[in-house]
């Protein structure tokens, strides 16, 4: 009797001892947050010192460590040590080809319902492309289309990779040699921006990469779910509902 009132007196008073400080575990193992955050400015050291700042667009928002994944040790073991980019860079170019992918996804989700759809023939089928959907598309357009599709994405991801070798751990994360930059490149713009421009630019491009991720990824599931395209969405949402049309708003005019 004595030995069980003992304990849970024990158990009692541990509840009120404070907290031991360990180091924050998360799923891809131990990850030390001791730097402010400006995405997470509740949190006093709110993300990893991988994120000092230095890429366009870091605002210190990894809650779950990511940036701490050793990716450049993994590159560094096919080719010569420290012959590649760091392991932010490899998540930035990561986040960046992706991005584009979502913003040329998210064209296409629109287009269709506002410009309209290119006209069929005998051979593909006079309505092979009418279908404003994309989810609906993809099984009506004929394979020959999809395999160009597939073609010209392979083709910038080659040359991707020629160019993620060739610069190393100099690399510009996402630099396809298009427009201003460094090395050798095509420039048919004749882009020309003061460092403190190009790099307000490069802001501008990621941070239109996530939002279209996100929308990509939401124009996407409500296409899947509702079966119509966006425009129908959005008209829909537009006209004033029946309901109200005919009990009107039931307040007094001018309130």
């Amino acid at each position: 009797m004595k030995l069980t009132l003992a304990l849970s007196l024990l158990a009692s008073a541990s509840a009120f001892a404070p907290a031991a400080k360990t180091g924050v575990s998360t799923a891809l193992g131990p990850v030390a947050f001791d730097r402010p955050s400006a995405a997470l400015p509740f949190a006093e050291n709110g993300c990893p010192a991988t994120l000092d700042g230095s890429l366009p667009g870091d605002v210190g928002f990894d809650p779950v460590g990511f940036s701490t994944t050793p990716i450049q040790s993994w590159f560094d073991s096919k080719t010569a040590p420290g012959n590649s980019m760091s392991d932010v860079k490899w998540l930035r170019e990561a986040e960046v080809t992706h991005g584009r992918i979502a913003q040329l996804a998210v064209v296409g989700f629109i287009y269709p319902s506002v410009a309209g759809t290119f006209p069929g023939n005998d051979w593909t089928g006079v309505d092979a492309y009418s279908y404003k959907n994309p989810i609906e598309e993809i099984s009506h357009v004929p394979g020959e289309a999809v395999a160009q599709i597939i073609f010209a994405m392979s083709l910038i991801e080659f040359r991707r990779v020629i160019l993620i070798s060739r610069e190393g751990p100099d690399r510009l994360p996402g630099d396809l040699g298009l427009g201003q930059g460094p090395n050798e490149r095509i420039n048919p713009f004749n882009l020309d921006y003061s460092p403190e421009e190009f790099y307000e630019k490069q802001v501008q491009e990621i941070k239109h990469c996530r939002l279209a991720m996100l929308g990509a990824f939401g124009l996407f599931c409500q296409a899947a779910n509702s079966g119509v395209d966006i425009g129908t969405q959005i008209g829909g949402a537009l006209v004033r509902p029946e309901a109200v049309a005919k009990a009107g708003y039931f307040l007094p005019e001018g309130i």
